[in-house]
């Protein structure tokens, strides 16, 4: 943050308390991109689908290319097991792109997707993730693909063993292998981005550090990154996007607040560091026209969709 931006914050937060919500004020929907650098800053369109009878939340996100927690986290208040018939559900399919240097893989540990900026100079491709539990978690950071193999075996690492006295000291591949039908190896000793045989994982905080993908996602990525692909392992609960002369916010749930929606489907609330601090970097010479009540509730629900925050 600029010395400059520290001064419009001072400046701007002291007529917050005197804000109220303008109906009619935000621009509603995401307007047609612009680019940044040819990549766009924010990729795919949020939708919205109303239940059938048999539906649930696992099998909507698997079928919208969704994690679990995200789609939680997108309609609170919706048992994700049983959200009955005709129940207007939205689905975050919508994504700002993380601030990570524009190459090769971006895993956002936050949001639980990966992004792929492809060889085009001007697709991102994005997909879910299974990240790493409490206490097993994802390393962020740089690393790149090493190696790739399709049906591998897994080598169960001794930490595991030692949690889990049961498991063979090698898994031979079949349904019975968590790594799935294919795996990139990284950088990073014992990490990889693999396949999975329990695909309800994805969206979840339930691996060892690892990272899963869908099947049918592993298998596309398999196909197109090439080894020696750079990966960067970013953690960002809050994004930020500018798009038509318009500033978008998306914040998601941290780490520890994912772990409570899988337990209970809620968390306790939160307010991300320096979020003020960021959207008026975003908002530039339009800091004046930041509607701060729009911010301070996409922070209090961080429901993980892109919401625009200019009034005007």
């Amino acid at each position: 943050m600029t010395e400059i931006g520290r001064r419009r914050f001072c400046g701007t937060m002291t007529a917050i308390g005197a804000m109220t919500a303008v109906p009619g004020a935000i621009a509603a929907g995401i307007q047609d991109d612009e680019p940044r650098d040819g990549y766009p800053a924010i990729v795919g369109k949020q939708q919205t689908y109303f239940t059938k009878y048999t539906d649930t939340f696992p099998d909507l996100a698997r079928a919208h290319g969704l994690g679990y927690t995200e789609i939680v986290a997108a309609n609170p208040g919706i048992d994700p097991w049983v959200p009955g018939t005709n129940t207007r559900i939205i689905l975050p399919t919508a994504h700002i792109v993380p601030e990570s240097a524009r190459e090769g893989i971006v895993l956002n540990l936050a949001d639980q997707r990966l992004y792929f900026f492809e060889p085009d100079g001007t697709s991102v491709r994005s997909a879910p993730l299974g990240v790493g539990s409490d206490g097993w978690n994802t390393p962020t950071g740089s690393t790149t693909i090493i190696r790739k193999a399709r049906n591998p075996s897994w080598y169960v690492p001794k930490s595991i063993r030692l949690e889990q006295p049961e498991l063979p000291r090698v898994v031979r591949p079949g349904p019975h292998n968590p790594l799935g039908k294919h795996a990139l190896y990284l950088g990073w000793q014992a990490y990889l981005i693999h396949g999975t045989n329990k695909p309800f994982g994805i969206g979840r905080r339930v691996s060892h550090g690892c990272v899963r993908l869908y099947p049918e996602d592993i298998a596309w990525f398999y196909d197109n990154l090439p080894v020696g692909t750079p990966v960067a392992v970013v953690d960002q609960e809050v994004k930020l996007a500018r798009r038509n002369g318009q500033v978008f916010l998306e914040v998601h749930p941290s780490q520890s607040q994912a772990d409570e929606i899988e337990q209970t489907g809620r968390f306790t609330p939160s307010t991300p560091a320096e979020l003020e601090y960021k959207v008026l970097d975003a908002a530039g010479s339009r800091h004046e026209a930041i509607h701060w009540q729009t911010v301070k509730q996409a922070a209090r629900e961080r429901r993980g969709i892109p919401v625009p925050v200019l009034s005007g």
